[in-house]
């Protein structure tokens, strides 16, 4: 992104301030017909990224070009004639009644300018994926097979796109991202201009800091409290990684596992309640239930996959023997305390919504509960310049997330007009057969596919429209435990090799490669994917089911995932064993993932595994007797 100053930067940052105030204002006074707000949402949205993003590497970094004004310019008319025209648009019946010249040239104009603001700003892969999909709606009456549809004249491709009702650049995915997550971006913004992230990061310190790891350890927790705020996992690797990264490397842990500590943790923010991502809030919508419901039936997933993570930190310290944080570096419980006001602003959010207020209108009322509570200790306070800041924050994020959701808005257009969604369902339908197992696993496949390169929420929201009505169909997972499942495998997509959006960011930060980043990332999210599929098979994880059921199964999850990380992990209180690591992998999938067998019984099996495998190896290893100098020297191998 471009930093630009002087009278053109000043100009820019008006302008982003005044998006994250007017959709601010909306979510506390009430928003307009949806097709007013979704175009005026573009209007403000779409032109800003030309001007912060460069077309080229090689284009001018302090100063937006000539052409950039220009497509800027460009990008405001299509949305300005939509909110002009919405009797047009509302009255007119879409195949039937013909598109002026002027409409032609206007919904084309929109479409590839949409593909270029997301080629610029996020993703080349998205850009092209979108192109693919309108490439197809040209071609698809040549196809064969399932590939075959009728012919889309050119007017009809740009009806779809551009002017039908509810559809493509303007329909219901533009209006979730214009109401309920532009108003947490807003939220999430000032909670960062607030000062809140001193007492994440001082909260990490203290209550991880003292234990072995500490360094890493800090990072699970910070990372988590703070990725429920920011909604990126890269936005979290950066803000709070370049930070972490060089201590964790200072207090010898590998560049590359260091990287991949913070993306595993980075990521997992977007699945810790009670924020969680933008994708979230979608699913909300998608599926109409209650974003609440959403956050409950997230919570203890969240917390079984920073378990793993957890874990994973702890005895990869232990193998390097990297102990604690300095003692100076903790911080001591009354620095926790001076910032603990900022707790208020959450419990504010969290009360609102569980008093059955829309996710808006409580993120609205947590919003200004944030600027009051700054204002409690004269340390924290909000000036203008500060609330300034936080709503340029919000506006910059705003056209960002914009234009992500908008070309899942193209895409799915697409899918859903033509008969592209049904054969990408009748494929994977087609080599699942009637596995639910394997569907879940090509299902699972495709989420990390499309999430490579690409956005959470245009990745989750693409595969959960192939996917989730197939899972259904097997009638085995309530829908709120599928979109689940997705919205898991679309979030660790970014921590997950060959692309990896958040692994990369760390890389650059802990200067390691960025393969063996990812690699590492993946290794540390294994947690993520065994309660991903978990949430299909295991009704209780999402809080559905007696109190015995949901302790049971979340005690034979939690152990499985324990033993399956040990054994990746090889070491306890000494380097294990190959056949011993492969079978605590093998045992620990059994206990998180063989729903045939009861829970209590695989509770009880991985728990008593994990005090054997740890008790063994301590008398084995001898801790606290001259085995363990025997051992030392292959301790870091």
């Amino acid at each position: 992104m471009r930093s630009i100053k002087g009278p053109i930067g000043v100009g820019i940052a008006i302008w982003l301030a005044c998006t994250g105030a007017i959709h601010f204002y909306f979510t506390g006074f009430g928003f307009p017909e949806p097709l007013k707000l979704a175009s005026l949402h573009l209007m403000l949205a779409v032109p800003p990224v030309f001007l912060l993003y460069p077309a080229r590497t090689t284009s001018p970094q302090g100063r937006p070009t000539a052409l950039d004004w220009v497509l800027a310019l460009a990008a405001f008319l299509p949305s300005l004639y939509i909110y002009l025209n919405t009797d047009r648009v509302y009255g007119r019946s879409p195949f039937i009644d013909e598109l002026s010249t002027l409409e032609l040239v206007l919904g084309t104009l929109m479409v590839v300018l949409v593909l270029e603001a997301v080629r610029r700003a996020l993703s080349v892969v998205l850009s092209i994926l979108a192109g693919l999909v309108i490439g197809y709606m040209f071609v698809c009456e040549m196809l064969p097979g399932v590939w075959y549809y009728r012919d889309l004249p050119y007017a009809q491709v740009v009806d779809v796109l551009y002017l039908m009702n509810g559809s493509g650049l303007y329909g219901q995915l533009t209006g979730i991202s214009a109401t309920i997550v532009a108003a947490f971006l807003v939220f999430g913004a000032f909670l960062q201009g607030s000062g809140m992230g001193r007492l994440f990061m001082n909260l990490g310190t203290f209550l991880a800091g003292r234990y072995t790891g500490g360094p890493a350890k800090v990072v699970v927790v910070e990372s988590g409290l703070f990725g429920m705020t920011s909604g990126s996992s890269v936005a979290n690797v950066v803000v709070t990684g370049s930070v972490t990264i060089p201590e964790m490397k200072r207090m010898g842990f590998p560049a590359a596992m260091a990287g991949g500590i913070e993306a595993a943790a980075s990521v997992g923010g977007l699945i810790m309640p009670p924020i969680m991502g933008a994708a979230a809030f979608v699913m909300a919508e998608m599926i109409s239930v209650p974003y609440l419901n959403i956050v409950s039936a997230a919570a203890i997933g969240a917390v079984l996959y920073y378990l793993g993570v957890f874990v994973a930190v702890h005895f990869q310290a232990k193998r390097l023997g990297i102990a604690s944080l300095p003692k100076e570096e903790i911080a001591t419980f009354r620095q926790v305390v001076r910032d603990i006001h900022f707790a208020i602003p959450l419990i504010v959010l969290i009360t609102l919504m569980t008093m059955r207020y829309s996710p808006y209108f409580s993120a609205f009322w947590a919003t200004i509960a944030v600027f009051i509570t700054a204002w409690l200790r004269k340390h924290s306070r909000m000036g203008l310049r500060a609330v300034f800041d936080a709503l340029v924050d919000a506006g910059q994020t705003i056209c960002v997330i914009a234009v992500a959701v908008t070309a899942a808005g193209i895409i799915t257009a697409g899918l859903t007009n033509t008969g592209l969604l049904l054969a990408f369902t009748g494929i994977i339908k087609g080599l699942a057969g009637d596995s639910l197992l394997l569907l879940v696993l090509l299902v699972a496949v495709s989420c990390l596919f499309l999430g490579m390169g690409v956005p959470t929420t245009p990745a989750y929201i693409i595969t959960a429209a192939i996917g989730a009505p197939l899972i259904a169909e097997h009638g085995v997972a309530s829908l709120l435990s599928i979109h689940l499942f997705i919205l898991y495998f679309a979030v660790l997509a970014d921590a997950t090799p060959p692309v990896a959006a958040a692994s990369y960011a760390a890389a650059a930060i802990a200067r390691a490669n960025p393969l063996s980043t990812g690699f590492q990332a993946f290794r540390m999210a294994v947690g993520g994917f065994i309660v991903g599929i978990a949430f299909i098979y295991e009704p209780a994880l999402t809080l559905d089911g007696t109190l015995s059921e949901i302790v049971s199964t979340t005690l034979a999850i939690a152990s499985g995932i324990v033993l399956i990380t040990i054994g990746y992990i090889g070491y306890t209180d000494g380097k294990l064993a190959f056949w011993i690591r492969f079978l605590l992998v093998i045992a620990g999938a059994g206990c998180a993932l063989l729903h045939i067998v009861p829970e209590w019984y695989r509770a009880i099996v991985g728990i008593a595994l994990i005090a054997a495998i740890i008790f063994a190896s301590r008398w084995y290893f001898g801790v606290s007797g001259s085995r363990m100098g025997a051992i030392a020297p292959n301790a870091n191998s």
